[in-house]
């Protein structure tokens, strides 16, 4: 048989598909990376470009003057001559100040009126509210207890100037009770003006502390009150099993508020009692602004001021840190 032959009774073959070069699946998942990547640029420009009506003025009137402070702290400076180069010594100067010291001892101490008695005095007002939803007067209450956060803190200072003055409401009230002995000029006392003013703090940050932790007591599921209630649970033991635990992200926001009103204050201290009497209650913000316009001193005042951003965006830190890692 010959050759033709053969071929003419040999059945076909199919034909035989070209196997894939193995760089092939390689090249489509690095076309897919770069596809996905660039629809991940492509969505961070059109981000960007949202944000930039609110990152200009925010750079030009925060991060610019951060950086300039920043500058201004490595220099003696009179705020008129030309300044001089004196590198860490203005930072030093803080650590030895004694000034500075109670300055900042006084902002500590402020914590307490501004934080700690605000975050209480609010958590039992919601309690007290959200247990009284719905009836009559509890919407004027809220209002009444939040309305000093609305008031401006100069009006505020202005206020309790008058109520804290010797012929002031607090002193007529205390002799017409027969408690005139315990009258006092409050705010140009040595021992008594820090905790006044302190006070007009706990008094203006109650009322936002109890917003706060009355919208964290709206998401909480209330079949979880039922059920402590079929267990024979009382009021109080599901505010302190229930309430409590679960507003934890609330207690986050409002200790760092009023932390960051705390270590800041500088209006309603400046307005009631400017810092005195003597030294009493000076805090770094009333300090910052004497040495830099009444002292000449603008190096130490801007180091200051660095030094006291440092401070209140590190306890701003742990307070979120711990608030995660809390059970």
């Amino acid at each position: 048989m010959t050759t033709a032959d053969r071929r003419l009774t040999e059945p076909a073959r199919a034909p035989v598909a070209p196997r894939p070069t193995e760089r092939g699946p390689d090249r489509a998942g690095r076309g897919g990376r770069r596809t996905a990547r660039s629809g991940r640029r492509r969505r961070r420009a059109v981000a960007l470009l949202y944000l930039l009506p609110a990152l200009l003025p925010y750079t030009l009137f925060a991060v610019l003057p951060l950086l300039h402070t920043a500058y201004l702290s490595f220099f003696d400076w009179d705020g008129v001559t030309l300044p001089s180069f004196v590198g860490l010594d203005n930072y030093r100067r803080i650590g030895t100040d004694p000034q500075l010291r109670a300055a900042a001892w006084h902002a500590g101490a402020l914590i307490l009126f501004f934080s700690v008695l605000p975050i209480c005095v609010g958590l039992v007002a919601a309690a007290i509210v959200s247990r009284r939803a719905g009836r009559r007067g509890t919407g004027l209450v809220r209002t009444v207890l939040f309305l000093p956060q609305v008031i401006p803190l100069v009006a505020v200072g202005i206020l309790w100037r008058w109520v804290y003055a010797e012929d002031g409401i607090l002193n007529q009230g205390l002799r017409a009770v027969g408690l005139g002995g315990f009258a006092d000029a409050w705010l140009g006392s040595f021992t008594w003006a820090l905790p006044a003013v302190g006070l007009i703090g706990t008094w203006v940050v109650s009322g936002l502390c109890m917003v706060l932790f009355l919208s964290g007591t709206q998401r909480i599921d209330q079949e979880i009150y039922e059920a402590a209630r079929m267990d024979g649970a009382g009021p109080v033991r599901e505010f302190w099993s229930i309430t409590v635990p679960l507003l934890r992200p609330e207690f986050a926001v409002a200790l760092s508020i009023t932390v960051i009103a705390a270590l800041s204050s500088f209006d309603l201290i400046y307005i009631t009692t400017g810092g005195g009497p003597g030294n009493s209650t000076v805090v770094p913000g009333i300090l910052i602004y004497r040495l830099a316009f009444g002292g000449g001193a603008v190096g130490v005042a801007s180091a200051l001021a660095i030094v006291l951003t440092a401070v209140i965006s590190v306890a701003v830190l742990v307070i979120n840190r711990l608030s995660r890692e809390a059970p």
